[in-house]
């Protein structure tokens, strides 16, 4: 009788105002790849978290390979040899790839030439790195590579995998798939935490479910289809995102002139003659691999980065291009940052503070100087209310949020301020299916309120769902838009690739009908 790698027996966590897992049962065998699903907030975070000594449940016990088990801390379960890639990064970024992967292994394996041997394994995975690069300059894509080739270097037994491939490319998931085959069929057990139910299906061989805290339902990922394990997830019928008929487009709202930037960053991508414009109504999907720009553009257009000259960055006829972010915003214009904690919100503060931080002019929070909190909790409240967020109130901070909550949470930040342009990257990394949906729905509906509405995205099955045209940046270029009734998901990948050279000199392309 082969013992179970892992077994969680009566697991409970209890929160102010939230139990986070209540009697949670879980065994993963040797080798065996199981997935564990829920919507954010149904409480997979805190249970791996409890796996992996991160935090330390309330009742119920761990069994590791047959035996009663104590994780007190992550040292414990790395010297185990249970190793885990967190959604959320565990870096720093004034450190090197070096630097951030030493600090996270045991002292042993960070002695000797460490450099050679995560350049050796990041290769061997298809995960390039360069050890000596700062973190500070890498994409999020790249920063997912750092937590994926530290766990690799442990030769973990059991790999607990959160969101590991929310920002890799195709190419790159297929690479990283071949290597946890590879390790399934050596021995390593594998818990797999991804909203991707096409992966889970690809990849799983069995499957937990978790909906508010509890275990809800179990499966064989290949008997299943990717609506039935969602709903399966909500507990309803998952409704898809819906786009009104077609129509042609208004006026353009924000236009993109000849926009070149050197990047601050020394690994960093410049950009190059950007040239495009987004029409009241229209959603314009930008897609590309990780590392292409995609930053540097949010930057530049966000006036994080001002640029050159003020006809660079052109919203509603007002000139932006060297104007700040708040100018931007009196222009209109909202934005919607990759990286949900320390640049979308501020991690330790409340939900009615970052609220505030967005929308002090805009929703008028502001009296001679002072905050108005009464409005801006009452604002925060609205957007916890119109956009389902999940959480006991909206003193509570940021980071106590899930991802897919928090992201829920800032979209509807900008969304409620009625920006006339916003511009989103990355909008559903990380998050649950029905929250994806969600977020999908209201920039259709933003867009259909009149807004131009710019969605630069690594996910080819959003732009497509949520676009009226699509562009592709590669190398810092933007090609020219197509109607997405005139473009392929092979054509785009070629642009992707930098198989075909794209070209920023049109500047309108046909609209299909």
């Amino acid at each position: 009788m082969i013992e179970p790698r892992l077994e969680l027996t009566g697991i409970t966590k209890q929160y102010p105002g939230v139990l986070a897992n209540n009697n949670v049962n879980l065994k993963i065998m040797p080798g065996e790849i199981h997935a564990l699903l829920g919507e954010n907030g149904a409480g997979k975070s805190t249970l791996v978290k409890f796996i992996y000594g991160v935090q330390k449940a309330d009742s119920g016990q761990i069994r590791w390979e047959g035996k009663h088990q104590e994780v007190s801390s992550p040292n414990v379960a790395r010297k185990l040899g249970i190793g885990m890639v967190f959604q959320h990064f565990s870096l720093f970024d004034a450190m090197t790839v070096e630097e951030n992967i030493s600090v996270g292994i045991v002292p042993e394996l960070a002695k000797g030439d460490l450099a050679n041997r995560i350049t050796e394994i990041s290769r061997q995975y298809g995960l390039p790195l360069d050890p000596q690069r700062y973190v500070h300059t890498l994409s999020v894509g790249e920063r997912q590579r750092i937590e994926v080739v530290r766990c690799l270097l442990q030769s973990p037994r059991l790999l607990i995998m959160d969101e590991p491939t929310s920002v890799l490319t195709p190419q790159e998931v297929r690479e990283l798939f071949k290597t946890l085959r590879s390790l399934s069929e050596e021995g390593v057990s594998i818990l797999y935490i991804s909203h991707k139910l096409q992966e889970i299906i690809d990849l799983c061989h069995n499957a937990t479910i978790m909906r508010m805290g509890e275990v809800v339902a179990t499966c064989k990922p290949e008997n299943e289809t990717p609506r039935s394990m969602a709903e399966m997830m909500m507990g309803a019928n998952l409704i898809a995102p819906e786009r009104p008929d077609r129509r042609m487009p208004g006026p353009v709202r924000l236009t993109v002139n000849s926009l070149s930037v050197v990047s601050s960053n020394q690994h960093g991508v410049d950009l190059k003659d950007i040239n495009f414009d987004v029409h009241a109504g229209e959603v314009l999907g930008v897609a590309g691999i990780a590392g292409n720009g995609q930053r540097e553009l949010m930057d530049a257009l966000s006036g994080e980065v001002p640029v050159d000259a003020e006809e660079c960055v052109i919203i509603d006829d007002h000139k932006v291009g060297r104007s700040g972010p708040t100018d931007r915003r009196n222009a209109g214009m909202g934005f919607v940052p990759e990286e949900r904690l320390g640049h979308g919100a501020v991690p330790e503060m409340s939900l009615w503070e970052n609220a505030f931080l967005s929308g002090a002019q805009s929703m008028s929070l502001l009296d001679k100087g002072f905050i108005r909190t009464r409005e801006s909790a009452d604002y925060a409240s609205n957007i916890v209310r119109e956009f389902n967020v999940k959480t006991p109130g909206v003193e509570n901070a940021a980071n106590s949020l899930s991802g897919g909550n928090l992201q829920k949470f800032i979209f509807g930040r900008e969304i409620l301020q009625g920006p006339g342009v916003i511009v989103v990257l990355q909008p559903t990394w990380g998050v649950d299916a029905g929250s994806a949906a969600a977020i999908r729905q209201a920039l259709i509906d933003l867009a259909g309120t009149g807004a131009a509405v710019l969605v630069i995205s690594q996910d080819l099955e959003e732009l497509f769902e949520v676009s009226d045209r699509i562009a592709v940046i590669c190398e810092g270029v933007v090609s020219s838009p197509r109607a997405v009734s005139d473009i392929t998901v092979d054509e785009i990948g070629l642009l992707m690739a930098g198989i075909s050279e794209p070209s920023s000199s049109a500047r309108e392309a046909t609209y299909g009908h």
